[in-house]
């Protein structure tokens, strides 16, 4: 392939251009935002889930202590209601007698009732403990979280805005190259990991680093100035200038 020799120096132009924009898309990709946000999702799952299972505790304490609750008011009334009997004293000394032992019996069920009711309450107590800091650090993830993101959005403006103004160094810069000479070296760049063109300085490749034999050299001389030389190497592109050391 032929190329005018400033054309095949403007290459480096354009790789200097395409190897900024695969480091700013490789940025993109490996911004720490990113691992960071990855975690913290983890960590929120991970806390929703204890959340969760915290207020199932507390949820069924509540519902012991008003179970109890209930409890408690069914023997306090009917407390009222046989001792507003014995009171009144009306009927047989054998049904008063009776009340009485029933008494005896309903206040130490409601002794009993109030002190498993009063240790469900310290219970809960402690579950509601254990809810409130497992909220705190929802919360303070959370803002952790919003923090990030705000970072991540901050340093992918940035790279945007880097990426729309070298696409636009780029569009010019290409469009005065010769097609032929543009396809062959989008194909290398493609085919070799983003490097399709590199400075031959002092006998060694600017792409594969390795230093050219004897051969190649004398290859390389003997082409014309317009000729598009490759390594035999790495086969990117190799651009000539007065430091090729030929």
């Amino acid at each position: 392939m032929k190329a005018d020799p400033k054309e095949q120096r403007r290459l480096l132009d354009l790789q200097s251009i395409d190897t900024g924009l695969a480091q700013l898309a490789h940025r993109r990709r490996t911004l720490p935002e990113h691992a960071e946000l990855e975690t913290l999702a983890r960590e929120l799952s991970a806390l929703e889930d204890e959340r969760i299972r915290a207020q199932v505790a507390v949820d069924d304490l509540d519902r012991d202590i008003d179970r109890l609750e209930r409890d408690v008011d069914q023997v306090r009334t009917r407390k009222s209601r046989d001792e507003s009997r014995l009171t009144m004293g009306s009927g047989p000394a054998r049904e008063l007698e009776a009340l009485q032992h029933e008494l005896v019996s309903l206040n130490r069920r409601q002794t009993e009732l109030e002190d498993a009711q009063l240790e469900l309450m310290e219970q809960r107590e402690t579950a509601q403990g254990v809810l409130d800091g497992i909220q705190e650090r929802l919360t303070a993830t959370r803002q952790r979280r919003t923090d990030v993101e705000g970072r991540r959005d901050e340093a992918l403006a940035e790279i945007t805005k880097d990426e729309e103004f070298k696409t636009g160094a780029r569009q010019p810069l290409a469009a005065d190259l010769p097609s032929d000479l543009l396809a062959l070296y989008d194909r290398i760049r493609e085919a070799s990991g983003g490097l399709g063109a590199a400075l031959l300085t002092g006998g060694r490749c600017g792409g594969c680093r390795l230093e050219l034999s004897g051969a190649d050299r004398a290859r390389i001389r003997a082409a014309a100035p317009d000729e598009v030389v490759r390594c035999e190497e790495c086969r990117r592109i190799m651009v000539r200038t007065a430091e090729s050391g030929l």
